[in-house]
């Protein structure tokens, strides 16, 4: 794990979540000579913030405790997986400050134990073939209230389920023809254990096996043989999978191990107006409604990397949220609050105004002939002639040491318009033909004396003139309250800036029927912008605090110093505050 990780998992130590708790108990009964857990993902999409959680999780009680957390793929189901999803997994888990113990794995690289552990079930009458249609086999198992339909292949011999299970493997039966299925008990009130399918019929080239298998284990089957095979000692997973326990125990036990793994459920991870369904997110980008599944809108791993989120963000909030047995649905001003609190101290500060508004200083060219004798001393600045600009030299962070950038100062500038009101709202602290005068930030107080409107009396340009003595200096005299950004209209560079709402307006994204019903349209508004050189010049997945505006960062696709690509990470501030 990175030192940044470490920092994050252990600022709050000890965490005495009921996972934790159990964990020093094995630890002082001895119970284990290492802890050892691991992060098993479905290569059948992104990772979404959910796994966010599970991901620290496992990776942090490994780290805390000692003990080791593997990577492993439970690729069980080739037909919904791709290599893209297995590189992007390793990619997130990086990303996030945590190392998995040796090379990652895989259920696929078990596919010969794990059949051969099917054939001993089905030696030991634990298992059988069944020939029942899909549909068939969904309608005999019953329901809540009514007891499951025994099939007809139940008490068929073990000499007859192994060579039918043998069929299946090699080949003589087609998709949905034939499953093998675990023997238990048709009447259970948890209808995981009434007599579940352990391996299907798939006539599907594998990613890591090719095409040496026609029949795979279910998830269910795999990974808790998965977990032993690894010596897994804690077996960590979310609530959903608390009715699957007892059959992830019914299997270690019928198998045989002498130290079997054992599961725990904890919460999942809910974020209000957020779907962390991998089926649901996998629609939006095959039906191209998102760029893709890193598109900055979606609550991937690779969306929030590219929108600008930052691993040390997402590990706080994690922490935040904490560990418990006890469902809820976080506020996802949280998860901002957190971002916002890594990035404060470690991001470069510039100006970009948004929505441009032309201001022509008419007292330019008087001004700047005197700039250097009526500047204060703090100022540190530079004429060019050629280009009649005035460089002004400012820090880049006002309190963390990040060196400095020059700020071309020009007669045509670009303010924003929300920052000219001709008819001001109450409360209204900017620019206004009652209020004309207020600070240009890191320059001078500027007055405006013009307002120039089109047909349709919007405002289109302001005429103004600037303060000689005020280069650095407060104006003798009188007292000028508020400070707005600027950039010059001449040797700024336009932008494009993508400002983000929540991908969803539905506060429960999956209680909808038709995930197309719960989008936001107002998710994207992309912006013709004008941001200060210094901020151009960066390179892509480089983050800034734009003045009075929010943090940005360089678009990871389509930034370029040319054509710069700015994508909102996070607004300024909120009045949030966490408990």
């Amino acid at each position: 794990m990175s030192e940044h990780a470490k920092s994050t998992v252990q600022k709050d130590e000890p965490k005495n979540d009921f996972i934790r708790n159990i964990i020093r108990g094995d630890i002082k009964a001895q119970k284990y000579e290492q802890i050892v857990t691991r992060f098993p993902p479905e290569p059948n999409g992104y990772l979404h913030l959910g796994h966010v959680k599970s991901i620290c999780l496992n990776f942090g009680v490994a780290e805390e405790f000692d003990g080791l957390c593997h990577l492993r793929y439970d690729d069980t189901n080739p037909t919904a997986e791709k290599q893209d999803y297995i590189d992007n997994i390793k990619n997130d888990v990086q990303w996030l400050g945590f190392e998995w113990a040796g090379e990652a794995l895989h259920a696929s690289s078990y596919f010969d134990q794990l059949y051969a552990w099917a054939v001993q079930l089905i030696e030991q009458g634990d298992a059988y073939v069944d020939l029942q249609t899909p549909e068939q086999i969904r309608d005999n198992r019953g329901s809540f209230n009514e007891p499951g339909t025994p099939s007809p292949q139940r008490e068929a011999s073990v000499e007859d389920n192994l060579k039918r299970f043998m069929d299946m493997k090699d080949g003589k039966y087609q998709d949905g023809e034939a499953v093998l299925r675990a023997k238990i008990d048709m009447t259970s009130p948890n209808m995981n254990m009434r007599d579940p399918i352990i391996y299907r019929v798939m006539h599907q080239e594998h990613h890591q096996t090719g095409d040496k298998w026609c029949i795979y284990p279910m998830y269910d089957f795999a990974h808790p043989l998965s977990d032993a095979i690894e010596g897994i000692t804690h077996s960590l997973c979310t609530l959903e999978f608390e009715d699957h326990r007892p059959f992830y125990d019914w299997v270690v036990d019928k198998i045989g191990f002498d130290k079997p793994p054992h599961q725990y459920e904890f919460s999942r991870l809910n974020v209000d107006h957020t779907l962390t369904s991998k089926r649901k997110l996998k629609q939006l980008v095959d039906e191209g409604i998102v760029e893709g599944w890193d598109d900055p809108r979606m609550p991937t791993i690779a969306g929030m990397r590219r929108r600008g989120y930052t691993p040390e963000g997402l590990r706080d909030f994690s922490d935040r949220v904490g560990v418990s047995k006890a469902d809820g649905v976080t506020d996802m001003r949280l998860l901002e609050f957190s971002i916002r609190q890594s990035l404060d101290d470690t991001t470069a500060r510039g100006m970009a105004v948004l929505k441009p508004l032309k201001v022509t200083i008419t007292n330019f060219d008087e001004v700047l002939s005197q700039w250097e004798t009526l500047k204060a001393d703090s100022v540190e600045a530079r004429w060019d002639a050629d280009t009649q600009t005035l460089w002004l030299t400012q820090p880049k962070h006002p309190n963390v040491d990040m060196g400095a950038r020059e700020i071309p100062f020009t007669k045509t500038l670009y303010i924003d318009q929300g920052d000219y009101e001709i008819e001001p709202p109450a409360g209204y602290k900017r620019l206004s033909p009652e209020k004309p005068e207020i600070r240009l930030r890191n320059t001078y107080v500027l007055a405006v004396t013009e307002h120039i409107t089109d047909e349709s009396g919007n405002v289109v340009e302001l005429k103004a003139t600037i303060d000689p003595t005020t280069l650095g200096k407060n104006p003798e005299g009188r007292k000028v309250k508020g400070v707005i950004h600027w950039v010059s209209a001449s040797r700024g560079v336009p932008a494009t800036v993508r400002l983000y709402e929540q991908l969803f307006s539905v506060e429960d994204p999956s209680s909808v029927s038709d995930v197309h019903d719960a989008l936001n349209p107002n998710s994207l508004t992309v912006l013709d912008a004008v941001v200060e050189p210094s901020l151009a010049e960066a390179e892509a997945g480089t983050r800034f605090q734009f003045e009075r505006e929010g943090y940005f960062i360089t678009d990871s696709e389509d930034h370029t110093t040319d054509k710069p690509v700015f994508n909102q990470i996070v607004s300024l501030r909120d009045s949030y505050k966490p408990a």
